[in-house]
């Protein structure tokens, strides 16, 4: 087992494990927290970080068939959601090259200036 790099985000807004409290999102990267997962309700992020991709898979999901991959802590190993490789519908190709936390995987913090 090699030494963990880990990315230290800066900003208002910071979304961490809720096992291990690492950094994976900024507030900025919040595009929708609409979506439902496993646990319940899900988050869509533009990009996130500290993450391992799990191996491709096709799911069919009530808005279709998609290519994910899961994604998970680098530091704790939790499964804390997915990545969106493909969406075979027109109207979900938007999720492409995105990802979704797990609401119930995650903390908000927010930072006082």
């Amino acid at each position: 087992m090699g030494r963990l790099f880990k990315q230290y985000l800066e900003g208002n807004v910071l979304y961490t494990c809720s096992q291990c409290a690492t950094h994976l999102a900024l507030g900025e990267q919040l595009i929708s927290q609409s979506f439902h997962g496993r646990t319940g309700r899900a988050c869509l992020f533009s990009q996130v970080a500290n993450v391992a991709l799990g191996p491709l898979e096709e799911r069919i999901f009530t808005t279709g068939l998609h290519s994910v991959c899961d994604i998970y802590c680098i530091s704790c190993h939790q499964n804390v959601g997915w990545y969106y490789k493909e969406a075979y519908e027109e109207n979900q190709k938007y999720k492409e090259g995105k990802f979704i936390v797990e609401k119930a995987l995650m903390r908000k913090t927010t930072l006082k200036k």
